[in-house]
């Protein structure tokens, strides 16, 4: 790991964790960089995703959660997700954990599955985070324009993200628009790792700072990726119909 993971867990629980993330029991567990990436957005958006979600996904499944050494991991989780929300409560962008690229343990960092793991978060949420913006409108211009403008923002904040999963690109080159190459890609590319960490931070604070001003309007109710599925398989939502 080319980081350190600093003022969260010290370095014999830091240890401790990754030995547990390797554990047979755990054989579905996200890294660990995954997981930081993925906390850094379930804790943010219109609401966090709940504790035993995210630990039930950061460690592979409820019955990994529910062994031995799934617990122990969770109290570790649970210290490191806090020690997390802190920091970016207060603005302080987090030290990323982050991996060499695979077969390259002295080369640069890997952020591909750190921002991967992060736009998993964004879309494991209960609420999509930009139909959600647009329930909360009334239908005045200005109320609309400040919107539109929210949505600008967010875009702004996920643009490093998009940009480091390649996802950026895809969609410049599916709507015929031109992508930077060569140097001028590899400086595109060395801007977005530096601004991660902000981008992220202020991600977390703009959602903590629009929970509980709007209310939102739908037509239907919300079905919670815990309750059952409406398509009475009997399994739970996020294991159903959720899943896809």
């Amino acid at each position: 790991m080319t980081t350190p993971l600093q003022a969260q867990l010290d370095d014999h629980q830091l240890d401790r964790l990754e030995t547990l993330l390797d554990d047979p029991a755990l054989q579905d567990a996200m890294r660990l960089d995954e997981i930081q990436g993925y906390l850094c957005a379930a804790l943010s958006g219109p609401q966090p995703i709940p504790e035993e979600d995210w630990l039930a996904d950061a460690l592979g499944s409820e019955e990994a959660l529910a062994s031995d050494a799934g617990r122990e991991a969770a109290e570790l989780l649970r210290a490191f997700a806090n020690a997390l929300e802190d920091e970016l409560a207060a603005g302080k962008p987090p030290v990323l954990l982050l991996y060499a690229k695979e077969g390259d343990e002295n080369g640069p960092s890997d952020y591909l599955p750190w921002c991967q793991a992060y736009l998993a978060g964004v879309d494991a949420a209960e609420d999509d985070w930009f139909e959600f913006l647009g329930e909360t409108e009334n239908g005045g211009d200005e109320e609309s324009e400040d919107i539109r403008e929210e949505i600008s923002y967010l875009d702004e904040r996920l643009f490093p993200l998009m940009v480091l999963t390649g996802e950026a690109e895809g969609a410049a080159r599916e709507h015929g628009e031109e992508w930077p190459e060569g140097k001028e890609l590899e400086q595109v590319e060395n801007d977005c790792e530096e601004e991660l960490p902000q981008a992220v931070t202020d991600i977390y604070r703009f959602w903590l700072a629009k929970r509980g001003t709007q209310t939102i309007r739908r037509d239907e109710p919300k079905v919670g990726r815990n309750d059952p599925c409406p398509c009475g398989s009997g399994k739970k939502f996020k294991l159903c119909c959720g899943a896809s």
